[in-house]
């Protein structure tokens, strides 16, 4: 076998940024799974990408497919041959397409039968003739939402096509993809280096457009550049460069030959909240803020250019000048909005419709107001001040700076709050009331900031819930997931006694008449329920120990959070899985009793010492399982109930449930149903596999 290393690139017009990265990984992943399906074997394969060029390279790349033998079975023997023996027209036909007389076949035996069998060898195609096709095949299936035509072309593809090159080693393989001949010609950076360039080798590709065409097509490579020489940058100047893996990634996508300066702005803009800058220098000119090492935002921001100038004073001076009306704007909208308070906004709030049946965002902040001091006092907080929190919780929506800047909602919301002589709690507030804003967010910790997350969740939920348009199949328009795994983490992260009936209750009977759906308390209690199985499951927690807590339909996040974390504890214990298929066997059996169960043991009835002995253990538990079901120790709890092992084993080997005696089998009935329910305070453990 030989094996030869083989390079494609497909040279483009500026791909999209924030799709490059997705772009090349599945190209590659495509291509492998053509190589796959092939046969071809392979020693490793890699991405390269740049904003004009997708690229794969494969290491030790098979050069031909194996030879290999094909068994082609026929008709049966009893349909190949007529009661004569002579081969049937079946037989005949199926022996001319494989090349041969039916007097060549073989035959197969198995022990359904006999069959006519051809064993044809089949000579492997050389890799080179099969590429282009491959190649063709893993672009098609790109996710690319929009692809475009140019030109005359027929052919559409995310971006104009100017190059394709394929090598096997040091050969050009023929062939074309997306309307383009492949050729050894390559296009280096637009304004340094060569134009183009010839490859001879695949090889030699990294090499050759570094040194020659000054493009680093390593996409990996050129982030660890960026990113180092970027907090190079920021410890020359005494700070620490902001550096989020979305805007290293999107900037990586936008240069090919990475240029890291640094540059000044006044420091007077300092003035203007930092969120706000940074959310410009981010967003808007994809720089990287400097921080000091107090986190105070410093007159620096570092960017990367994609030319390597003989005078990068000009560029500095260039990009200075491009931010400075943008933070200028910020300044303008900043001092403008402090003219006004946030209070003095809240009749503005009744020109927006939140949503058509549910009224306008002043009708919502009122009721996120009542709804957030009714929380506050069930976690004893301060009722006022959280509805004083929630009354301007959407204040800020009506300032320039969010109109302007829509992702700093909320955070203007606590400048603004604390310029207005606001509480710090209510400010703070105002910011974390969008929280967690995503997964592995922080949730809010401050009582106050609680109340108005909570009820600002709520409301939309029950909301939408009330109106009937709960999310269906993949559309979340709303985005009811993630403000429902919100709800269930604040509750849970911050051990809350509260309970979600009673949260719903309110919520829906803050709206009022705006609710069509008779069963929105059901739905939305079921769709809580419902996340808390996906949120555990992300977790690792296994299915058997969810479904034995949510069969007991705790409501409570923080009250079902601990029983989750004890049934887990005990599935761990050796006698755990002999408990649970007790607990399930026990199940069984009640589920087929007619008619209810004694609720106490008559003791006097307690014949056989297996009961007396189960009797006895379940007595002396009870005093000490009350106090800890009744202070949610679940998991101390099942640990004194695991020692009951020995005890239900000997009773089920030992005594006849089901007794003649209709006294003696109700009593035993009844210590069975006690023995089930100590386990029923904290989950139907009968449930673990």
């Amino acid at each position: 076998m030989k094996f030869e290393n083989l390079l494609i690139e497909v040279g483009t017009e500026e791909l999209p940024p924030k799709s490059l990265r997705t772009l090349a990984e599945s190209f590659l992943a495509n291509f492998e799974e053509e190589l796959q399906k092939a046969e071809l074997s392979y020693e490793s394969a890699t991405w390269y990408a740049a904003p004009r060029r997708l690229a794969l390279k494969v290491n030790a790349l098979v050069t031909a497919q194996a030879d290999k033998v094909v068994e082609k079975r026929g008709p049966a023997i009893a349909q190949a041959f007529d009661a004569e023996g002579n081969p049937t027209k079946a037989a005949m036909g199926w022996a001319r397409g494989n090349g041969i007389t039916v007097d060549q076949a073989e035959r197969l035996t198995t022990d359904k039968g006999e069959w006519l069998l051809h064993k044809a060898k089949v000579v492997g195609v050389e890799t080179k003739s099969l590429v282009a096709e491959m190649a063709q095949r893993a672009l098609d299936k790109l996710p690319i939402p929009k692809p475009m035509r140019w030109g005359s072309n027929k052919t559409q593809f995310i971006r104009p096509v100017h190059t394709v090159t394929m090598l096997m080693g040091d050969e050009l393989i023929p062939g074309e993809l997306l309307g383009i001949e492949s050729a050894r010609t390559i296009r280096g950076h637009r304004f340094m280096g060569v134009d183009t360039l010839e490859l001879d080798h695949a090889d030699n590709y990294l090499t050759a457009l570094e040194t020659q065409g000054k493009v680093m097509a390593d996409y990996q490579a050129r982030m660890a550049v960026i990113k180092a020489d970027a907090q190079a940058a920021a410890d020359t100047i005494g700070g620490t460069a902001e550096i989020d893996e979305d805007l290293l990634e999107e900037v990586t996508s936008l240069v090919e030959w990475p240029v890291v300066l640094t540059a000044n702005f006044e420091e007077k803009f300092l003035d203007v909240p930092a969120e706000a800058l940074v959310y410009t220098m981010k967003g808007d000119q994809k720089y990287f803020p400097v921080f000091d090492k107090a986190g105070t935002l410093l007159p620096h921001f570092i960017f990367v250019s994609n030319i390597e100038s003989k005078d990068p004073a000009q560029i500095i001076a260039g990009n200075e000048k491009v931010v400075r009306p943008r933070l200028a704007d910020a300044e303008f909208f900043f001092e403008t909005d402090k003219k006004h308070s946030l209070e003095s906004r809240l009749a503005s709030l009744e020109t927006v419709v939140f949503q058509q049946q549910l009224g306008t965002i002043k009708d919502r902040v009122e009721r996120i107001s009542a709804l957030a001091a009714f929380i506050a006092q069930g976690i004893g907080a301060d009722s006022e001040q959280a509805g004083r929190a929630g009354l301007l919780s959407k204040s800020d929506l009506m300032t320039n700076m969010v109109m302007e800047f829509t992702d700093l909602q909320g955070t203007m919301g606590m400048h603004y709050a604390r310029l207005d002589g606001e509480t710090e709690a209510v400010a703070l507030a105002l910011e974390e009331q969008y929280k967690p804003k995503f997964s592995g967010d922080t949730v809010p910790t401050q009582a106050i900031s609680i109340s108005v997350a909570l009820a600002e969740k709520l409301d939309t939920l029950v909301g939408i819930f009330g109106i009937g348009q709960a999310p269906k199949g993949a559309a979340d328009p709303f985005a009811l997931r993630r403000a429902a795994i919100g709800i269930l983490r604040i509750c849970v992260e911050n051990n809350l006694p509260l309970d979600l009936v009673d949260l719903i209750a309110k919520a829906q009977a803050l709206h009022g008449a705006n609710l069509s759906n008779a069963d929105t308390a059901e739905q939305v209690l079921e769709f809580l329920m419902g996340r808390f199985r996906a949120w555990y499951q992300d977790q690792g927690i296994s299915v058997d120990v969810i479904l034995a807590v949510l069969a007991r339909r705790p409501t409570s996040p923080a009250d079902f959070d601990s029983r989750i974390k004890a049934v887990t504890h005990f599935r761990s214990l050796e006698q755990a899985s002999a408990l649970a298929a007790a607990n399930k066997r026990v199940s069984n059996i009640l589920a087929k009793v007619e008619g209810e169960i004694a609720s106490e043991v008559n003791a006097t009835l307690l014949q056989e010492s297996a009961e007396q002995a189960l009797a006895s253990k379940l007595n002396e538990l009870q005093p000490q399982l009350e106090p800890l079901f009744a202070n949610a120790d679940y998991q101390q709890a099942l640990a004194l109930l695991a020692s009951l092992r020995e005890s239900v084993d000997t009773f089920f080997e030992d005594v006849m449930v089901m007794a003649d005696d209709e006294a003696l089998k109700q009593n035993r009935l009844a210590l069975l149903a006690k023995l089930r329910a100590q386990f029923l305070h904290a989950a139907d453990i009968s449930l673990l596999q």
